[in-house]
């Protein structure tokens, strides 16, 4: 069953079963972070996905088969000038959009189809899961245009892979591939083309059939703890797992565990 939205611009929504599924849709500009991309993320993530009660996970994934998103479209941007002061609160909004998708309560996976450059694997990097095709190539290759990776990827890829290894990534601009991405960590799965959306879509029904709160609170459980120290990370899992102790998906997982049968959960 397919939910129809108002069309975005650069994108393509559309919910299959439980999973809504978002394409970056720029394919001739290699599905760049221009034109109104940015703000139909938001749209996409924060009014449709947000407000679908059938959505248990989401899909982001891109157009074509020659890129994810190669980050920011430098045509749209070679002629512009900026103030440092400016720039410093206008890229406020990027990080703060790329902040809600990776804290977004519903899991977020991406299908990595072509290259996840600058932006894109920044974008990429907020996502739960990372799964790509054979074909991917990644990097944050900011930094020989004369500027660093700038939304997010100075903080989210050492968390991620160590600060050596990214580190080695920015100052050289490399790009690696994605086997590299994988033995990395950066994907946790590399897969012929063809067979990356099957099995990417499969894993996000997989998620999304799991009980909702629970989901919710283990995703925001591992997040913060990772963004603490240990202690603090343990007064939050209690935290979590108290708030869900009681919670009727709790008593109906048990009780379907019990009689071996299908349970059905209601995100209450």
């Amino acid at each position: 069953m397919t939910e129809h939205h108002p069309p975005l611009e650069t994108l393509r929504y559309e919910v299959q079963q439980n999973v809504a599924v978002i394409t970056l849709n720029r394919p001739d500009r290699m599905n760049t972070l221009g034109g109104s991309m940015k703000p139909d993320l938001a749209r996409a993530f924060l009014d449709y996905a947000r407000a679908d009660a059938r959505v248990g996970a989401v899909l982001l994934t891109g157009a074509g088969d020659r890129a994810f998103c190669a980050g920011a479209d430098i045509k749209e941007r070679a002629g512009n000038t900026v103030a440092g002061t400016e720039y410093f609160f206008a890229q406020r909004a990027t990080h703060d959009l790329f902040r809600d998708i990776e804290e977004f309560e519903k899991p977020v996976l991406a299908a990595i189809n072509g290259v996840a450059l600058g932006g894109g694997l920044e974008l990429a990097l907020c996502c739960d899961i990372r799964i790509a095709a054979s074909t991917a190539r990644f990097g944050l290759p900011e930094v020989k245009l004369g500027v660093i990776p700038a939304a997010g990827g100075t903080q989210r890829l050492p968390r991620l892979i160590g600060a050596a290894r990214a580190k080695e990534l920015v100052l050289t601009s490399d790009l690696v591939d994605a086997q590299t991405a994988l033995q990395y960590g950066i994907v946790t799965r590399v897969l012929a083309p063809d067979a990356l959306m099957p099995a990417a879509l499969a894993m996000a029904q997989r998620i999304a059939e799991q009980p909702p709160l629970a989901v919710r609170f283990a995703k925001r459980a591992i997040n913060r703890g990772l963004e603490g120290d240990i202690d603090s990370g343990l007064e939050f899992e209690r935290y979590a797992a108290a708030m869900i102790i009681d919670s009727e998906d709790r008593k109906e997982g048990m009780r379907a565990f019990v009689e071996k049968r299908k349970p059905v959960f209601t995100g209450r």
